[in-house]
């Protein structure tokens, strides 16, 4: 049984994730930092991997997918180093089994693709039907929009500002307003400015999110099921009338899939992508 070790870099977090077989074990989320060394990243995973109970001889396998470019140079060297084979990078070359439909598909971040690989394979799944089109939020330091087709293509998306750079902007351009936490005010019409604050940037980005999710389906012409990733996603998505469902995991979701298509047990089953398709990064 394959023990998959799974690391997704973003811009502001790195979530790891470990997969005995099918299953996710566990998973956590750390600060990303391009500099961390391989050796940082050993003393962090095996500190994780002891707090679960796991054994630390027991992986076998990796797959990263990085938005952030230096930092892949670190983990990639841990995997060598420590566990004595490189991982799987999610980038040009690698089998997605998902046409990429986008001007330039070296444009299209990692994370996305891989989003929305999880997106399409689960979202039939858990209507027990035929796949349909489906569309995946992302709540990180950006907040995207991806798009894929009832065929399984990725026809494209939107790119926004995260509601955290959004925060931080209020905090750091506007000399009285204060650093505030991201969480739902008693009401949309605030009575002291941490409130006032928090209501524009709760609901106002759920009504962004039901604008461009309407926009996209009004766009289109197949139905789309809207499905929510990130840390912010089940609060954001409670305010929303758009989002069908939630999945803070999907991220990891998706490179599994992508490792079982590539190195797995199923890969030689996965058609290997036309250049056009399978050309992306990070």
């Amino acid at each position: 049984m394959t023990v998959l070790l799974a690391v997704d870099v973003g811009n502001t977090n790195t979530v790891l994730g470990v997969f005995r077989g099918g299953d996710l074990f566990a998973h956590w989320r750390i600060e990303t930092r391009a500099s961390r060394t391989s050796d940082e990243y050993a003393v962090l995973v095996r500190s994780l991997l002891e707090l679960e109970g796991f054994a630390w001889g027991s992986l076998d396998a990796g797959i990263i997918s990085s938005v952030v470019p230096p930092a892949v140079f670190g983990i990639q060297r841990f995997f060598k180093q420590y566990l004595g084979a490189p991982a799987l990078v999610v980038g040009p070359g690698i089998k997605t089994g998902m046409p990429i439909l986008y001007e330039n598909p070296r444009e299209v971040g990692a994370d996305r693709i891989v989003n929305a690989v999880a997106a399409y394979e689960g979202q039939g799944q858990a209507q027990g039907q035929v796949k349909s089109g489906c569309i995946v939020v992302d709540f990180g330091t950006a907040t995207t929009w991806d798009v894929v087709t009832p065929r399984g293509e990725y026809l494209g998306g939107i790119i926004a500002p995260g509601v955290q750079i959004s925060a931080e902007a209020l905090y750091g351009k506007a000399a009285k307003l204060p650093r505030v936490e991201i969480a739902r005010p008693p009401k949309v019409i605030g009575r002291n400015t941490v409130s006032s604050m928090q209501a524009g940037l709760l609901f106002g980005y759920a009504g962004m999110v039901d604008a461009l999710v309407t926009r996209i389906r009004n766009e289109v012409d197949f139905p789309a099921r809207c499905i929510a990733t990130g840390g912010l996603a089940e609060l954001i998505a409670s305010e929303t009338t758009t989002i069908e469902a939630t999945d803070e995991l999907l991220t990891l979701k998706g490179l599994k899939i992508l490792y079982d298509r590539n190195v797995g047990a199923h890969a030689a089953a996965v058609p290997a992508d036309k250049p056009a398709e399978k050309a992306h990064g990070s």
